[in-house]
């Protein structure tokens, strides 16, 4: 079958898909799937800007505002278990249409909430969406994406979180002068509307669509993604041979002590993501520089500044993941992370009264967001999207992503009655503490995958090697 296109894709030879040069359209689809992202990002926004005006229309204590704020994790749990079952029965394109379109519903229920009750609910099932779609992208662009360029791809997942978390606390500013929480709620579903639209222009997985029986249809997708012939019959090939094995799912976790080995990895990797301290930040940006003692206005311009630090962070880890390599990355980001709150906690405990003291702080606060935003943000879904087999990927990830909104939940839920109980300083200490403990972790259990095939780290994996060296 002499396909001319075939042709002209092969004019310039290609040996393997590690070439220096990948295709422009693999790069597209993995931006445009990696748009998911952008939801996470844009509620973790919306909501950290409006709290305070949610708290004075509704005259609510610290205790429900974190309701409000962790209904969305409990959602995106349940979203996160569901969506195990949506990617692999449906496919994980029809997971991101499923995803985006709930999105777009509980947005609108959410910027027109007129109750505790009905915010409650609407954040509920804006969970569902996100816990969906953070399950799916990381895994679809994993699938997707050439292995020399696969950790740069799966990182523009968490680019997209960083730039929706930017772009949201832009637009709480701009509403923030009529206190107009309903607006900053609504008006993410503007482009939740447009992702939804854009995903029908996303091919299906070659490797979903392979464990469907649909070769000829994987076939099409990964001479559109790789354009080398003798790429994707090597491709297809490994994809075919990890199929091979019998269990799936649950019975492959109950039945197979490597698997349980990387689900346990997966779920370590999402807890160690979470307590951080990140999303504290994230979510409470303004309370935290209302302690510092700025005013409403300045407390939300700085959180925009702390927005488009999480940005530009971010690109560091993209340029850098597939050249340093995953451990030498986690290992800067965690040192950073445990200076920059170890320093906002002392600076706290001393008593911030100064301008410069303010800025100082602030100032630390910002390092500490650049050490995640170029390693834990984007590195762990990598590595999670990395370390399961092809026949438990599905639940194995899906384990993981429960995993993520289960610690983002407890996180959420008690940041604040932290802050008024164990004390501002303390609380900012304990976080330090945990980064330095996730150095040691990340040194014994955290293997390095850099440019190497999802199919080499399988047959490590399941050699029994040590988890540590399933990269190697």
């Amino acid at each position: 079958m002499n396909n001319p296109n075939l042709t002209t894709m092969d004019s310039t030879p290609q040996s393997s898909t590690t070439g220096p040069h990948p295709k422009a359209t693999a790069v597209f689809t993995c931006v445009l799937g990696g748009l998911a992202g952008l939801m996470f990002g844009l509620d973790i926004g919306v909501i950290s800007g409006a709290q305070q005006f949610i708290q004075h229309d509704f005259r609510i204590s610290d205790t429900t505002l974190e309701h409000i704020v962790s209904w969305m994790m409990l959602g995106a749990a349940v979203g996160a278990i569901g969506a195990g079952w949506l990617s692999s029965t449906l496919g994980r394109k029809k997971s991101l249409l499923w995803g985006s379109l709930i999105f777009v519903v509980a947005s609108v229920i959410c910027g027109i909430g007129s109750s505790v009750e009905v915010l409650l609910i609407g954040r509920l099932i804006l969970g569902v969406s996100i816990g969906i779609l953070s399950f799916t992208a990381p895994m679809y662009l994993a699938e997707i994406a050439p292995e020399n360029i696969r950790g740069a791809m799966v990182s523009i997942y968490q680019l997209m979180i960083t730039i929706g978390i930017f772009l949201a606390f832009l637009s709480d500013t701009a509403f923030s002068y009529s206190g107009n929480w309903h607006w900053m709620l609504g008006i993410i579903a503007i482009p939740g509307a447009l992702f939804f639209l854009g995903v029908f222009a996303l091919p299906e997985s070659p490797r979903w669509l392979m464990m469907r029986g649909l070769n000829e249809q994987a076939t099409k997708v990964l001479t559109k993604l790789r354009g080398n012939p003798a790429v994707v019959q090597k491709e297809e090939a490994e994809i075919a041979e990890q199929l091979k094995i019998p269990q799936r799912g649950w019975h492959m976790f109950l039945e197979n002590r490597n698997f349980r080995r990387s689900v346990g990895l997966g779920i370590m990797l999402q807890i160690v993501q979470q307590f951080t301290g990140m999303n504290v930040v994230m979510y409470y940006a303004p309370r935290i520089f209302q302690d510092m003692g700025y005013h409403t206005e300045a407390q939300l311009w700085f959180t925009a500044i702390v927005g488009l630090v999480n940005v530009l962070a971010t690109l560091i880890a993209i340029f850098l993941v597939d050249k340093w390599g995953r451990k030498p990355i986690l290992y800067t980001g965690f040192s950073v992370m445990a200076i920059g709150l170890g320093v906002v906690g002392t600076m706290m405990h001393l008593g911030i009264v100064t301008q410069p003291e303010r800025l100082f702080t602030v100032a630390m606060l910002l390092v500490f967001i650049v050490g995640f935003a170029m390693s834990a943000g984007p590195l762990i879904w990598i590595l999670c999207s990395e370390v399961q087999p092809i026949k438990g990927r599905d639940f194995g990830i899906a384990i993981s992503t429960l995993t993520n909104w289960v610690a983002n939940f407890v996180v959420g839920f008690t940041f604040l009655s932290l802050l008024n109980n164990f004390g501002h300083a303390q609380t900012f200490w304990l976080y330090a503490g945990f980064n330095v403990v996730f150095l040691v972790l990340t040194f014994f259990l955290i293997p390095e995958t850099k440019g190497v095939t999802l199919e080499h780290i399988e047959r490590n994996l399941m050699a029994g090697k040590p988890l540590r060296n399933i990269g190697q």
